[in-house]
């Protein structure tokens, strides 16, 4: 009997050894694992987040340090179209005498803002609409990119109990839709940065979580984003004309983008439907 008695002592090590294992700051948990309603971040997580904001902050502090001075008062993220309109009557002037400098404090906050999901970035997209015209969507690409790729490599660090408290199955559906892909992720991932299927914010966060690489986030975030940044842009143009944000995406908007985002994926229909042949 002494060979049982070792199999139960040693099965009840195992458990002892996994439950300890599971209760590990450092231990990686599978995507489909719940959290019990707890706050997501243990307090490792949440000081490299603390630490990496800071960091970010007192580099954006020093950057408004250098630029010229003006009306602080008059200065703030625009939280709706009347907002935009009165920052974009304020620093007209501005930008227009200090150009690089601007560009420099515009790009910041943007990347700043992308980095740290704070909402707002379509009131800085019209706005460089508003005071650069079609040219700006060379600076709204390049900063929505910087910004998301920041955002990929953060959520790389500290993302996934995050996205596991606050999307739990759409992250597992994700998953799910990635290892289907294959050799075709790029054409995937280019569809849902062109149409509105997935926020972009879900997608900078869940990227990193469910292994796509870099380098196909970072092409599909480069052009996938131009079409949107496009629309944006022409809508800053006309800021007199826009009541809300809503109206951007009307439903001739929404179907331009489905249209082009389904250009992207056609690869893989046609590759499909030969292997059915």
């Amino acid at each position: 009997m002494a060979a049982p008695r070792n199999l139960v002592v040693e099965t009840g090590r195992l458990m002892k050894d996994e439950e300890t294992a599971e209760d590990s700051p450092t231990s990686k948990k599978p995507i489909g694992a719940k959290l019990d309603g707890r706050y997501p971040l243990t307090g490792w997580e949440f000081t490299v987040a603390l630490s990496v904001f800071l960091v970010f902050t007192t580099g954006l502090f020093c950057i408004y340090l250098t630029m010229p001075a003006t009306e602080y008062g008059k200065l703030k993220l625009p939280r709706s179209i009347s907002d935009l309109r009165m920052l974009k009557d304020d620093l007209g002037t501005y930008a227009s005498i200090y150009p690089t400098k601007f560009i420099l404090g515009y790009c910041s906050t943007y990347i700043f803002m992308q980095t740290f999901m704070i909402p707002g970035t379509i009131f800085m997209s019209l706005l460089a609409g508003a005071l650069f015209g079609v040219k700006g969507i060379f600076l709204v690409v390049f900063n929505a990119t910087a910004g998301a790729s920041s955002c990929f490599f953060l959520s790389k660090l500290i993302g996934r109990p995050i996205v596991l408290w606050l999307w739990p199955e759409k992250l597992k559906l994700f998953q799910a839709e990635i290892a289907k892909r294959g050799d075709k992720l790029l054409n995937y991932m280019l569809f849902l940065r062109i149409t509105p299927t997935l926020p972009n914010l879900f997608i900078n966060l869940a990227s990193p979580i469910v292994d796509i690489p870099f380098h196909v986030f970072f092409l599909a975030t480069v052009v996938g984003l131009i079409p949107a940044s496009y629309i944006t842009v022409r809508a800053g143009l006309a800021l007199g004309d826009l009541n809300s944000v809503k109206d951007l995406y009307d439903l001739k908007t929404l179907t331009v983008l489905f249209l082009i985002g389904s250009i992207s994926i056609l690869p893989t229909i046609l590759k499909r439907k030969r292997i059915y042949e």
